[in-house]
């Protein structure tokens, strides 16, 4: 037998352990798995190529600035709807807006709203897709896969009262080219209610 190239070590009672060690261990161990359970970090922030945040909230209409002429009586946001509507990633609104009259029903207003140009700033109205001055009502209003679709009620003539409108007709809006682009969706005319 060859003798070993290693000294014989002393016996070390340390190396040793007896249930007293254990028992210490596993109350160290569930002390800091306890600890770890109260100290959690703070959101995540993940963000995409570009820097940009990987989620961004849609713009709050109720602060913006909706180009109508009501007088004293203020405007209302009858309707919204939300999503990406020009592929930045970062989601617009679409408001349905018309004078807060007390009686009657005033025209709306569609209008897309875009982020502040800067932190603290108002959301900026940056498209009208329907103008007030064409006495519409908005009845429904989407949008999906970045286009705006929306059911327009209107008159067919100026001796229909204002409260019940006879023409419905759907609209849909794209962003092409720079601007939105209005189209009728397939298997929609204007037609008389």
């Amino acid at each position: 037998m060859l003798p070993s190239a290693l000294p014989d070590l002393p016996d070390l009672a340390h190396t040793r352990t007896s249930p007293v060690q254990w028992l210490a261990t596993a109350t160290a161990m569930a002390g800091v798995v306890a600890l770890a359970g109260f100290v959690t970090p703070g959101p995540a922030t993940a963000s995409q190529p570009g820097g940009k945040p990987a989620t961004v909230a849609a713009p709050d209409t109720a602060a913006a600035v909706f180009p109508l002429k009501c007088g004293g009586v203020g405007s209302v946001v009858t309707r919204k709807a939300t999503g990406d509507l020009d592929g930045d990633g970062r989601p617009e609104a679409v408001a349905v807006v018309r004078c807060d009259a007390g009686m009657g029903t005033p025209p709306s207003g569609v209008y897309v709203v875009t982020q502040p140009l800067t932190e603290g700033g108002a959301p900026r109205v940056v498209a009208t897709l329907v103008a007030p001055g064409s006495e519409q009502t908005v009845g429904a209003l989407a949008v999906h896969d970045g286009a705006v679709t929306a059911t327009l009620l209107g008159y067919s003539s100026p001796e229909v009262p204002r409260w019940k409108p006879d023409v419905r007709e759907k609209a849909k809006w794209r962003w092409q080219g720079g601007k939105f682009v209005r189209s009728v969706p397939s298997r929609a005319q204007a037609r008389a209610v």
